[in-house]
């Protein structure tokens, strides 16, 4: 394990979709120890991360990245919110319901998220204050 996988979690999100970015901003808001960091999948890091822990390219909205695994799809958005501290680790009893059944509703979303919350020409840059908390500068 690398000195990276052992000091935070990292969330990698598509910068060009405006659900992607919110749900970012949500993380950002509600991970009160700040430990999560980011990085766009178009980023060279992104890129980095999907081929090292062979993500299959058609995986192009949230990947969680903690203690050398990868999770995608609704792993990915679950594990993340548990890893925010307060009462969200409490999400985690989700992961009960067969990943078939959550994968599906995730996907149908992750189809669908362009059409119904669109998409920005350019990646979502943070704010100064946030800049720290994003490994693809």
């Amino acid at each position: 394990m690398t000195k990276e996988e052992l000091d935070f979690p990292v969330l990698l999100f598509d910068g060009v979709c405006n659900l992607c970015v919110g749900s970012v901003q949500f993380f950002l808001k509600h991970d009160k120890r700040g430990e999560l960091k980011f990085a766009s999948l178009q980023s060279a890091y992104g890129e980095q991360q999907k081929e090292k822990y062979n993500i299959p390219a058609n995986v192009d909205s949230l990947i969680f990245i903690h203690k050398g695994k990868a999770y995608h799809y609704s792993s990915a958005a679950l594990r993340g919110a548990a890893n925010m501290g307060g009462l969200w680790p409490l999400v985690k009893v989700l992961l009960v319901i067969p990943p078939f059944v959550r994968n599906g509703i995730y996907k149908w979303i992750a189809k669908n998220r362009y059409r119904w919350f669109g998409k920005k020409e350019s990646c979502w840059l943070p704010t100064p204050e946030l800049n720290a908390r994003f490994l693809d500068k």
